[in-house]
């Protein structure tokens, strides 16, 4: 059967929650493609998905490569032009969801959309009040847990860097799309639902949040902004791991993020100086309209509006 899409998630020891997103993936209408990356999970992930899910495609490594790496192999391995990416312990909240976002890739500068989605257990909403109906919006980012992709864009830019290995692979990525002239695009599709996991390790969580932000700074941001940022990042960074309890972490995590770019973890391939001024603009004003942006953009590769 072809499909038009493919519904990627990966997991690792959440047999449950997967189960719930499983559900959800394999009822949406039209029917998509759905692939599991099971990353070296010891619960019995796998055997669950070949037994009650038996259209579902599953690829396990018996190695814990990391979700990064994983979503990596996943854009590898779909075989549709455009990838829906959903966590484990997220679910669509109506069959209606991807055929919606679907329809919002109708312009060529669209390469991504951000899906509205709700944190559950917080009761949070993203992404789910845009003022004007008849605009675009763009943002400067999607979350991994609510978005689509269009997979030779994502390809072509060489995916996420994996030498990020958990966090943050979204700013990085996004910030790349956006200096190639192509934006994420504000969805008014039927909401996700995220029950935000409660096996999370939040000091993990810090350490990486802090070390990859100074990678994001080190590799996308332009001279001589990046002193600047770098100097922002890690004051932002140390008041979180205050508040949040989590000091020593977000320190570790950024005396990492600093020994790795002096090590050349990873290479500086900054993005344009008006790419970054967009950048910083949306994130700090919210959702923008296309049309307004639209003149700043670089022009699009010819013949290669995707």
């Amino acid at each position: 059967m072809g499909y038009n899409t493919t519904v990627v998630i990966t997991t690792k020891d959440r047999k449950e929650d997967l189960r719930r997103a499983l559900k959800s993936a394999v009822a949406q209408v039209p029917p998509v493609e759905v692939l599991v990356i099971d990353d070296g999970s010891s619960d019995g992930t796998e055997d669950m998905v070949r037994s009650e899910f038996p259209t579902v495609r599953v690829v396990r490594s018996e190695q814990s490569l990391g979700l990064i790496v994983q979503r990596n192999q996943a854009a590898q391995l779909a075989t549709t032009p455009i990838i829906f990416s959903i966590d484990d312990d997220a679910e669509f909240s109506s069959p209606r969801v991807v055929a919606q976002t679907l329809a919002e890739f109708n312009h060529p500068r669209v390469g991504a959309v951000a899906i509205p989605f709700v944190d559950v257990y917080r009761n949070v909403e993203y992404g789910t009040k845009l003022p004007d109906r008849d605009s675009i919006y763009v943002d400067h980012i999607y979350i991994g847990t609510a978005h689509a992709v269009k997979v030779d864009l994502f390809r072509r830019l060489g995916g996420y860097r994996e030498v990020l290995y958990h966090q943050g692979e979204e700013d990085d990525f996004c910030a790349r799309l956006l200096d190639a002239g192509y934006v994420v695009r504000c969805s008014r599709a039927d909401r996700i639902y995220h029950y935000v996991s409660r096996k999370r390790d939040l000091s993990r969580i810090a350490f990486y949040g802090a070390r990859n932000a100074v990678l994001f700074a080190w590799a996308n941001v332009p001279m001589p902004y990046v002193l600047i940022h770098l100097a922002g990042t890690s004051f932002i960074n140390v008041i979180s791991g205050i508040r949040n309890h989590h000091l020593t972490a977000a320190l570790r995590g950024l005396m990492r993020g600093y020994l790795d770019c002096v090590e050349a973890r990873i290479k500086r391939s900054p993005v344009s100086v008006r790419t970054y001024r967009l950048f910083r603009a949306m994130r700090k004003k919210g959702p923008m309209k296309l049309k307004d942006i639209e003149p700043t953009l670089d022009a699009l590769p010819a013949g290669r509006q995707l």
